[in-house]
């Protein structure tokens, strides 16, 4: 299936413009009475394309696309990699040729698309979630993704960042920004970790997923080595004065299970892997 295309660019400046008078992008009267105002700007082949292969989408994913419009990008997600997808977007003009096309494309039983407020759209099932939106949008919804979303889901914006809520990664595909974020664990604040005969106190500091902390052994404070948040995966390094290790877990609910990483992957200068330890919620 070929769809159009259409540079975001051109048109950005006349989106920013309606929102600023106040012309409803994602908000309006019930449905079949809905008055849009904003141009509808397709998201590149090339560019949806990246952004399903940056996401790593593969047949166990569930994606929602908000602001669907003709329904390309679950619609690839399905054919391409056989992911299930539902798309919102409040135009029913848009509904409707989204399901025409995934009905050419042969995707009907895995995807859905649905006349609704994004902002009253639940987002939880979500594994990955893909937007092309304004970047006011995009901070409106932040504290929402941050505590609907699973750890470990990926989110992916075309042109518009989030923030200082910085990406864990940025690709550029024929001019456009892709930006992916994995959304973290919350862990700030204290810990207990057991390890041997040794209860350590350790404090974490997070900035959404960029991680500080600092450990107290035997009455002596010391800074985390490397300490690392991935979705729900941590790790970080204790000098424990005669050894150093390193601590990989699974952040689960008030509780970090350690992770059985590869002893060659947990090695570095001095360093060794910890087993046999857990950390609870202080």
């Amino acid at each position: 299936m070929v769809f159009r295309r259409r540079s975001w660019r051109s048109v950005a400046l006349t989106i920013t413009t309606l929102l600023g008078l106040g012309i409803g992008l994602l908000a309006g009267p019930a449905m079949g009475q809905v008055k849009l105002d904003v141009p509808f700007v397709p998201t590149p082949q090339a560019v949806v394309d990246r952004m399903l292969a940056i996401a790593k989408v593969t047949a166990n994913d569930y994606l929602i696309d908000l602001g669907s419009g003709d329904g390309r990008i679950p619609i690839t997600a399905a054919k391409r990699y056989g992911a299930r997808g539902l798309g919102i977007d409040i135009d029913p003009r848009r509904i409707a040729e989204a399901n025409a096309n995934a009905q050419k494309a042969g995707v009907t039983e895995r995807v859905t698309f649905r006349q609704q407020n994004l902002f009253e759209t639940p987002l939880g099932e979500a594994t990955v979630l893909t937007m092309y939106l304004l970047e006011s949008v995009n901070l409106k919804l932040r504290p929402r993704l941050l505590k609907e979303l699973k750890p470990g889901t990926r989110v992916v914006s075309h042109a518009f960042n989030m923030g200082n809520w910085q990406p864990d990664k940025h690709q550029i595909v024929d001019g456009n920004d892709i930006y992916l974020w994995i959304v973290p664990a919350q862990v700030d604040g204290r810990w207990i970790l057991k390890y041997g005969d040794q209860n350590i106190d350790v404090v974490f500091r997070q900035n959404f997923q960029r991680l500080t902390g600092s450990a107290t052994v035997g009455g002596r404070s010391m800074a985390l080595e490397k300490p690392s948040l991935r979705g729900e995966q941590i790790s970080f390094v204790l000098n424990l004065g005669k050894e150093r290790r390193k601590f990989t877990g699974r952040i689960v609910g008030d509780a970090i299970e350690p992770i059985a990483e590869d002893a060659a992957k947990a090695k570095g200068a001095g360093v060794q892997r910890a087993d046999g330890w857990r950390a609870t919620r202080g």
